[in-house]
């Protein structure tokens, strides 16, 4: 088992611009172009984006948009050296508090059917698939699948985010790298 160094989850920079597009070209067959990030950060005011850091260094992110009052998440990377060691559950813990901060009701979400390690990632959050885009995917035409969550507040999401919570915690009290 190797040892995990702490995350910290905090607001995007303009600075982080380059390293989260690396991440996205590193994760992506069609990644967003950096102007793309640069736009949201700057003139989209339904945008919030998060980056976890670890030492310093970028090695995932997250983007959110408050639409009426569900929280839409437009994107979610994590740098591949990164991946399996909490940096994605802990993004996505940063991204329900944020959520529930700006006054969503719940989260939503696209995937593609084929990235199962995302959708189980998303399933032990409580997302459940609730429709599909056909052909959303330009690059190859793979459906998407639309997930979401139960109400946020409600006590069966609120209890699943504290079991969550505290796994991540005593994770990274522990120094343990586990499964996000």
């Amino acid at each position: 088992m190797t040892l995990t160094r702490p995350v910290a989850v905090r607001a995007m920079r303009m600075g982080d611009i380059e390293a989260v597009h690396e991440i996205e070209r590193a994760s992506f067959s069609e990644p967003w172009p950096a102007h793309a990030l640069r736009q949201e950060l700057t003139g989209n005011r339904l945008a919030r984006y998060l980056v976890a850091e670890r030492e310093g260094e970028v090695v995932g992110y997250a983007g959110l948009w408050l639409m009426v009052d569900d929280g839409h998440i437009t994107t979610f990377g994590v740098h591949p050296d990164h991946r399996r060691h909490g940096v994605g559950l802990r993004l996505l813990v940063a991204v329900a508090e944020l959520a529930m901060e700006v006054g969503a009701a719940r989260l939503t979400l696209e995937v593609r059917p084929s990235n199962a390690p995302a959708r189980r990632l998303y399933e032990r959050f409580g997302f459940i698939e609730a429709g599909r885009r056909p052909r959303y995917y330009s690059d190859d035409g793979e459906d998407a699948l639309i997930m979401t969550t139960p109400e946020l507040r409600g006590p069966t999401w609120q209890a699943l985010l504290g079991v969550e919570r505290a796994r991540l915690g005593s994770r990274l009290d522990a120094g343990e790298a586990g499964t996000p």
